[in-house]
Parts: C-alpha cells; structure tokens; sequence
C-alpha cells in the first residue's frame, strides 16, 4: 500500500462525529484538514485531531489535499462538489447525492471532464448486514428473489437534532434524508430499479421542536413530503415496497424484509453497519452466521474503499454511479407522487462488488 489519502474535511457538523471516530482505524486514509462556516465547529476538529483550519475556498485548492470529505448540508453539495473535482480533488460526499437531477449530472459532468473519483454516501451496506444479506441470496438460499419490503418510520428530528429545519427544507424530507439508506441496500441486494410509482403527503406546513428538544419552541417550515409510500420494480423483476416518514409516532414493522421463492431474509436497519440477519423457512426465522461485509465498519469505510480502489485500478464500490442512481430513483419516487404517473428510471448501475468477510478495506 502507498502513502495514506490526505481527506480535507469539509463540514464539522453533527455528522462528521462519526467519521472522524473511523478514520484512524483506516491505514489508507490520513485526516490533513477541516474546513466549516461555522468557526467554531471547524476549532473543535482542528484541537481534538491536530490539523490545520482552513478556509472552504483554500481547503478546495490545497495542495495538502488529495480527496475532499464533503459533509456539508444537501443544498452545498453540488456547488462544492463540482469546484473540489475542478481543482483536480477526489470527492466522497454525504447522502443524498444531489437536490436536483440537474446538480447529479453537473456532477457526474465534473468528475468525469477532471478524471477524478465520485463517492457517495451511505456506506453502511459495506458492513456485515446487508453484506450478509446479499450473501445469502447470492448462493441462492432464498431461491429467486420475489419481493421485498422496506420501512422508515419516526417522528422526525426535531426533537433531537441541533439543527432540524434542513430535514424539511427542499433537498430534506424523509425520503432524499433516509431513503439513500434502504434504496442502496435494496439496489446493492437486488440490483438497479426500471421504474417507480408512489404517493406521498405533508400533514402539517410546520413542525414544532418540543420541550427538552435544542431547539424547544421553535417552527421549521415545512416545504418537503413527510410521508411517503412507493413501489420499486427492479430491473431483475423483483418488486420492493418502500415506505419512510417522519410522522410516526410508533410501529413495530421490520426495517428490511426480503422474500424469495424459497424463504425470506430478515435485514438490520440499513442505517447501521451490522446487525442480526436471519433467514426464514417454514414461518420461522433463525439467525444466520456472519458471512460477508467489514466487521465493525463506521462511517468512512466507503472513502477508505475509493482509496484503496484508486491505487489498485478499480472501481469503487460506493460509485459515482450506483450515487447517481439511488439518487435518481429518489427523484423519480416523488415525480410519481406528484404525477401519479408510473415513472421510468434511465439510470443504471451494476451491483458494486460483494465485500468479503474482513476488518481493513484497505485490503479489501
């Protein structure tokens, strides 16, 4: 292996926690700066980890750069995306990919007019979970593939997050906010979606934080779907049933379930690394050996596969286009809720590589 990836970070909020936990078990990957609108926020990551505070405009250009970790809010990515890959950085960037199918492909444009890697968020497929799961439908444990179900439900993030009002701002919502996470393991099991129908509803044009929330007492217009429900007809002709929301209070539905002509899958929240998989015959599920996939991953493990990829030649597995097309499939969910039209998905991507069962993507 040759020297570490120098990853500028872009964005010290509330994320960035748990990347900057994974990165010093990454040997491919070496923090070299941060930059945040917020001082303050860019101070605490500067003391805690010993790098250099930059301005965004000089952490995009630096020499001391080679891939910029861009953690910003949804509605920065593309513009600070597109000037990072026009300075000759690789990017990896948080979900979703984009705000708009216009910024993706100004995106994808970037990236491949500079020769550089696109990565995107989420990477929690990489871990034992959904790992697993593909695993065993891989080998044919479940028989061909039918059907899957898959469910987001919460109250939202008022009542916790410091800083809610993006989630529900243009470019947030549940679906562009959580469903990169059930989309991409959906897309990573059972391969690239054709066509999507939905519907959708917004109950309320404001949302309260409530007491003991940070943000107590405060309104955040609303300007997003809340609730959304839709179907996804895979291009291998599986046909998934997606439904996220932020405005359940409680429920006792699986996160993910996939269904087979010969037995059923039990998935981990997608949201997470790890996690029980348990397989289902004859009405009962037991819990399967871990059989694939990064053993105690974090967030980053899909940066840490762009640098490992990049010196070996290959594709990486977090890609610009399985970003592309989990983003794209988002998209056309809420088209076909507006519309109530069955609409067609033109991307495609292929499945990314199976991770074997392992500690170090670096090696991978």
């Amino acid at each position: 292996m040759g020297e570490p990836l120098r990853v500028g970070l872009l964005g010290a909020g509330n994320i960035s926690r748990q990347y900057l936990a994974a990165l010093p078990r990454l040997s491919n990957l070496r923090l070299a700066a941060v930059a945040d609108a917020v001082p303050e926020n860019a101070a605490a990551v500067s003391e805690m980890h010993d790098v250099p505070v930059l301005g965004v405009d000089e952490l995009l250009v630096s020499d001391d750069v080679d891939v910029v970790l861009n953690l910003t809010t949804p509605q920065a990515h593309a513009s600070l995306t597109i000037a990072a890959l026009e300075a000759g950085k690789h990017v990896y960037l948080e979900k979703p990919f984009a705000t708009s199918l216009l910024e993706a492909d100004a995106m994808v444009a970037a990236a491949k007019a500079a020769d550089r890697r696109l990565g995107s968020a989420p990477d929690t497929v990489l871990g034992t979970g959904t790992q697993t799961a593909r695993a065993l439908i891989d080998r044919g444990d479940i028989g061909q593939p039918v059907a899957a179900t898959a469910f987001m439900l919460s109250a939202g993030h008022e009542s916790w997050h410091p800083n809610p009002a993006f989630y529900y701002a243009v470019g947030g919502g549940p679906l562009l906010d959580m469903g990169p996470y059930y989309v991409t393991s959906l897309v990573t099991m059972l391969g690239p979606v054709e066509s999507v129908t939905a519907m959708a509803v917004r109950p309320r044009d404001v949302r309260v934080a409530p007491e003991g929330a940070p943000r107590a007492g405060e309104g955040f217009d609303v300007e997003v779907e809340t609730t959304v429900s839709t179907l996804l007809r895979h291009v291998g002709g599986a046909v998934s049933t997606l439904v996220v929301s932020f405005d359940v209070v409680a429920s006792t539905l699986p996160r993910i379930e996939v269904y087979g002509t010969e037995g059923s899958i039990a998935v981990p929240d997608p949201n997470t690394f790890g996690g029980e998989v348990s397989l289902g015959r004859q009405r009962t599920f037991e819990p399967v050996e871990t059989l694939a996939g990064y053993r105690d991953a974090g967030r980053g493990y899909g940066l840490s596969d762009l640098a490992r990829a990049l010196a070996a030649g290959e594709p990486h597995r977090q890609s610009l286009e399985l970003g592309y097309h989990t983003y794209e499939v988002l998209e056309r969910v809420l088209e076909s809720a507006a519309t109530g039209a069955v609409v067609p998905v033109r991307s495609r991507c292929e499945r990314p590589q199976p991770v074997p069962l392992g500690d170090d993507p670096a090696t991978a």
